[in-house]
This record gives structure tokens, C-alpha cells and sequence, in this order.
């Protein structure tokens, strides 16, 4: 069941009236209510998806009560085994056996002998990464000892399932919203109105910024071979902000109806264009995924305690994993590999961990410098998008040596074919709204120092209005074949 459709706009209120008129007075009956609604949201997609879910989350509920009661710590290590085994085994088959099946094969073929693997023809279940990651990290911080083990099955089946995040994130941790399920929540109203706030930004990124830019983005891509240079550079330019608003557009939806319920989200994206070099990019990009990488990846392999040759391996299997995590395919890996290289540097030079402090700070416009650090990254952030988008490595490569023709200096005519005159317009004043809120959770936040009522709702109705009058093709989420 999409955001951006009709079955949850409808869904939405409807969970909404009865949460708060029917189960609020029984804490479990809450709970129950959001499990209840979590499993049918999710269902939505194809009812056989639940199987895996409710296998996942009663694998982990187990093995965390098994785990507060064990203090041997080879038979933790063994509970702890059974859970890694069983959720990233799900994961293996059904997001990527017939990935590594083809390699395999490619593999014995370019040593010249025939090797043949069965395929499994099996749907990939809509988020599977995310909430398989979740739950991960709830059995490795029992195991930890970081947090104590719940007794509470609903609780915990609510957590796994919690519809909001539940698709595409942000991805949570137990620490963070598992407690949030036990403490009874009453309705607060200037957070039910920062959600509803939160939940039309992002429609608006979506429908109005991203599935636009996808317009461009999907011909340029689909048709590169007979694209001059700068439409190639515009292409790419355009699904980096489809993606963008797409992806963080989802998870400020996701955000904002969590508040609805009294729950709060982590904030998942922080102005990543506007980093000024690619690890601040990566502190400011899928915020959950990175920090989840470097708490259970990084930190484990030694993170920086280690020496530059094992940092610098570090970094690479972070990278090349988060790709795959992406997506079965090489264009992936090459992505992480690539981000990899552009952070490696920064690594060598003692400067990734430079830009901590906020973006031009105390100044509306960016310094100079300033400009320039932004405009490099983003350019570089542009280019490993390509491999991202494009269908292999090899249609990447192509699509590069296609924008380093003599062409990238002929006009784009075909952008004004596409978008017309208004469009691009959108696009600059959404840039506009993004830097004037880049210190904020999320840009329509600021709203609230906007003393006129009246101002404020004219400039809610001018959203609303501007998303139903230039709506772009529907699109799927981006994330949700991961």
C-alpha cells in the first residue's frame, strides 16, 4: 500500500480515529491495533510476504528471550548465529541466490567450462532489507547486553512490522523505538500537526520533485546512446534529485505519520546536497543505514582503531556491502566501490570527519569556499549515481564516455520538450525552501516561525494545490525493491 495512494489515504484516517477514540485507553490494545494494521498494510503487497515476516519476528523474539536467560557465552554466541542465520538466510534466497547463481556460472564459463545452476523464480518480498537489519539489531544488542530482552510479543511483533517505516525506513533500532511500544502515549496536538506537516513536504518531494525528475531522468537513461552530452549530464542530474526527493520524501511521510501515533522516527536525511565533501554527504545520507553500518560492520572490523591499511579494507567492505545491500547486481557493488575511492582520501588526509559543524552557519548564502566544496561533491555524488540508475557497469561506462563527447556543449533542447517552462521553476524554488530549512528535521518545519495564520495555511493550501496541479506520472518508490 503506497503513500502516495488512494488505499492510504483512506487506511490512514481510518487507523488514525480508531487508535485514538477506540484503544487509547488500553496500552496493548494500542499495540495490538498497530500490529493488526501493520500486517494488513503490509499484506497489501502479497498476502505470502507476511509468512516471512512473522517467521523473522519470531525467530528474534525467541532467540532474545533465550539470550537474557543464557550467560554461557559460547551458547550466546550460538543463539546469536541462529538469528544471523536465519535472517540474512532469508535474505540470501530470495533477494540473492540468483545473482550469485549467475556469477557462479559466468565465472566457470570464462574458465571455459559449462556450468549450469537452477534459477528460483520467487517475487521479492516489498522491504526485506529494512526490517530484516531491524530486527538484526535487536538480537546483537541483547547479545551485546546494550539492551534488555522484551517479554512482550506484541510489542516486539509491532516493533518488526510497525507500518510507517516499515517498507522502506528509516531502519530503527530496539534502543531507540521498542521502549516507545511500552510507555502509554497520549495525543499531543502540535505533534500530530508537525506530522501532518512532515507528511506534505513529502508528498509534495514525491509527487510533485521526484516523479517529474523521473520523466527526464527515465528517457535520458533509456535512451543514452542517442542523448547528446549535456541531456546526459542533465539526465543524471535529474535522477539525483528523483532519487533524493523520492527517497527522503518517503521517509518524511514515514516520519510524520509515526508522530500521528505519538512515536518518533530518527531523522533519516539531513541535507545531503549540501555537504561539503563525501563523508559529510554520507553522515547526512539514508542517516539510518549508514550509522547501522558502522555500528555492526565498521566498529566491529576496528573501525579507526586499527591501522590505515586495515582502515582503509574497512571502509572498502562497508562500501561494497552497503552496495549490495542496494540491490543483486554488480552496478551496485560498483557503486560502493566507487563511493569507496572518494572517501578513501579524505580518510588518508586525516579530513573525514572535517564538516561537523552546520552549513554556512550564521550566514544565509555559503561562502565561497564554501559553494565550491558543495558543487564538487555533489558532482561526484552525480556521478556515482550512474552506476546506481544504470543496468550494469557497462551501460554506466557508456553513459560516462557518452557526456566526455564533443556533445556535452550542445544545448538540451529536448529538457524544455519534457518538463516545459513551470517545472524546472518547482525545482529551483524547492532548492530554495531545502537551503532555507537545511537546519531544521525537515524544510516545511521552519513554517512555525510564520507568526500569521492565516500565511500559514495559505501556504499549506499552495502545496496542496501545487501537488494535485503538477503531479507527474505515478511512480513506484525507488526503495522498495530493496
Amino acid at each position: 500500500m503506497p503513500f502516495n495512494s488512494i488505499e492510504f489515504a483512506i487506511f490512514l484516517p481510518i487507523i488514525f480515529v480508531l487508535y485514538w477514540f477506540v484503544a487509547q485507553q488500553k496500552l496493548w490494545l494500542q499495540n495490538s491495533l498497530l500490529l493488526i494494521a501493520s500486517y494488513f498494510f503490509y499484506g497489501w503487497w502479497d498476502y505470502r510476504f507476511l509468512g516471512l515476516l512473522f517467521l523473522s519476528s519470531s525467530v528474534d523474539f525467541s532467540v532474545g528471550l533465550l539470550l537474557g536467560k543464557t550467560k554461557e557465552q559460547t551458547q550466546r554466541r550460538v543463539l546469536l548465529l541462529v538469528s544471523i542465520f536465519v535472517n540474512l538466510g532469508l535474505l540470501a534466497v530470495f533477494k540473492y541466490y540468483n545473482f550469485f547463481a549467475e556469477s557462479f556460472v559466468t565465472a566457470f564459463t570464462l574458465l571455459g567450462r559449462d556450468f549450469k545452476i537452477e534459477h528460483l523464480d520467487i517475487v521479492l518480498p516489498v522491504g526485506i532489507s529494512f526490517y530484516t537489519f531491524q530486527t538484526l539489531s535487536y538480537t546483537i544488542d541483547v547479545y551485546k547486553r546494550k539492551i534488555t530482552p522484551t517479554h512482550d510479543p506484541i510489542s516486539f511483533f509491532a516493533f518488526v512490522s510497525f507500518f510507517p517505516q516499515l517498507v522502506a525506513g528509516p531502519i530503527e533500532r530496539a534502543s531507540h523505538l521498542l521502549p516507545q511500544f511500552s510507555k502509554k502515549r497520549i495525543f499531543e496536538y502540535h505533534k500530530g500537526v508537525d506530522g501532518l506537516r512532515q507528511i506534505l513536504w513529502g508528498l509534495f518531494k514525491k509527487v510533485v520533485i521526484a516523479d517529474n525528475c523521473a520523466l527526464l531522468a527515465d528517457q535520458v537513461f533509456d535512451n543514452y546512446t542517442e542523448m547528446s552530452g549535456s541531456l546526459l549530464v542533465l539526465g543524471a542530474v535529474f535522477f539525483a534529485f528523483q532519487i533524493y526527493g523520492d527517497f527522503s520524501g518517503y521517509s518524511d511521510i514515514a516520519i510524520g505519520t509515526a508522530r500521528l501515533f505519538g512515536f518518533d522516527l530518527m531523522q533519516n536525511f539531513n541535507s545531503p546536497y549540501f555537504s561539503r565533501d563525501v563523508a559529510e554527504f554520507w553522515r547526512r545520507w539514508h542517516i539510518s543505514l549508514t550509522s547501522w553500518f558502522k555500528d555492526y560492520v565498521y566498529l566491529p572490523l576496528g573501525g579507526n582503531r586499527v591501522v590505515k591499511v586495515q582502515q582503509i579494507f574497512n571502509v572498502f567492505i562497508v562500501f561494497l556491502i552497503s552496495g549490495l545491500w542496494h540491490g543483486s547486481n554488480w552496478n551496485f557493488i560498483f557503486w560502493g566501490f566507487i563511493n569507496a575511492l572518494f572517501f578513501i582520501p579524505l580518510l588518508l588526509l586525516q579530513k573525514n570527519r572535517n564538516h561537523l559543524n552546520k552549513i554556512a552557519e550564521n550566514r544565509f548564502l555559503p561562502s565561497f569556499k564554501e559553494a565550491l566544496q558543495i558543487s564538487c561533491t555533489f558532482g561526484l555524488i552525480v556521478l556515482g549515481w550512474i552506476f546506481f540508475r544504470s543496468p550494469s557497469v557497462n551501460v554506466a561506462l557508456g553513459y560516462i564516455q557518452g557526456i566526455l563527447s564533443p556533445t556535452l556543449w550542445d544545448f538540451p533542447y529536448l529538457l524544455f520538450n519534457i518538463l516545459g517552462k513551470v517545472k524546472p521553476l518547482l525545482l529551483l524554488i524547492f532548492w530554495v525552501v531545502e537551503w532555507i530549512g537545511r537546519d531544521q528535521n525537515f524544510a516545511l518545519q521552519q513554517i512555525d516561525r510564520v507568526k500569521s495564520r492565516k500565511l500559514r495555511w495559505g501556504i499549506y493550501l499552495l502545496l496542496i494545490g501545487t501537488i494535485s496541479l503538477y503531479k507527474g506520472e505515478p511512480q513506484d518508490f525507488i526503495y522498495f525493491q530493496f
